[in-house]
């Protein structure tokens, strides 16, 4: 899953309009933020294994930090524990940890066995929808389109940065998203580490975009966090 996470971070804004657009990508794909410097650090580990699945050619060996379940709602809660101090915000807190969890619920969708369920454990789980390319993208696509139109019917762009910045961002992340599901294999576990410390410019560009665009409406629950 990789579009899709981003299609959730889309549409947190129609729950949530204080939260920035970057806020929601960092939190949406905290654990994939997270996994590459645990990488390159050793604490965990993938294979690159061309025909592993239809959709990557990854086999996720190790990697009960970032992706078990205990870990990730522990992730979500200092996530948004942070959120709620910073931000002072409860509302928006709650939002950006249940963002942190999303993650993990998609990728149980697509994930074949190899998810964690808390470090220490050797239980695994996935359904598996990356044995098949049409099903994985008949999941993914939707979603990212939803997300997209959600966070446009949720804000109006205040300029052109607002609104060709939007359009750049969604373009650049399809094309990406082509390349990982049509593309050759990544020569390396390394490449793959430094390639994804590369999504930090993805929610810089985020907060960028979202900053030049304002919400239309606030749901009325909002004024009570």
């Amino acid at each position: 899953m990789f579009i899709g996470h981003f299609g959730v971070g889309f549409a947190a804004k129609r729950v949530a309009p204080r939260v920035s657009l970057g806020t929601a990508f960092l939190a949406a794909q905290f654990v994939d933020l997270l996994w590459p410097t645990l990488l390159l650090l050793g604490f965990e580990s993938v294979r690159v294994a061309p025909g592993a699945t239809a959709v990557t050619p990854l086999v996720f060996e190790h990697y009960p930090i970032s992706h078990s379940l205990v870990a990730v709602i522990g992730w979500a809660l200092a996530l948004g524990a942070v959120y709620a101090v910073t931000r002072r915000n409860t509302h928006g807190a709650i939002v950006v940890a249940a963002l942190v969890v999303s993650h993990w619920l998609l990728d149980l969708i697509v994930h074949v066995p190899d998810l964690p369920l808390m470090p220490g454990l050797d239980t695994v789980v996935g359904f598996g929808l990356w044995q098949s390319k049409a099903a994985t993208l008949a999941v993914e696509i939707p979603i990212f389109a939803a997300g997209i139109w959600l966070y446009m019917r949720s804000t109006r762009a205040r300029d052109n940065i607002g609104k060709y910045g939007l359009v750049g961002l969604v373009v650049f992340l399809a094309v990406i998203h082509v390349g990982n599901v049509f593309g050759p294999p990544p020569p390396s576990a390394t490449a793959i580490a430094w390639v994804g410390q590369a999504q930090w410019l993805l929610v810089a560009w985020a907060y960028w975009v979202d900053a030049h665009r304002d919400a239309r409406t606030t749901p009325t629950f909002a004024s009570a966090a």
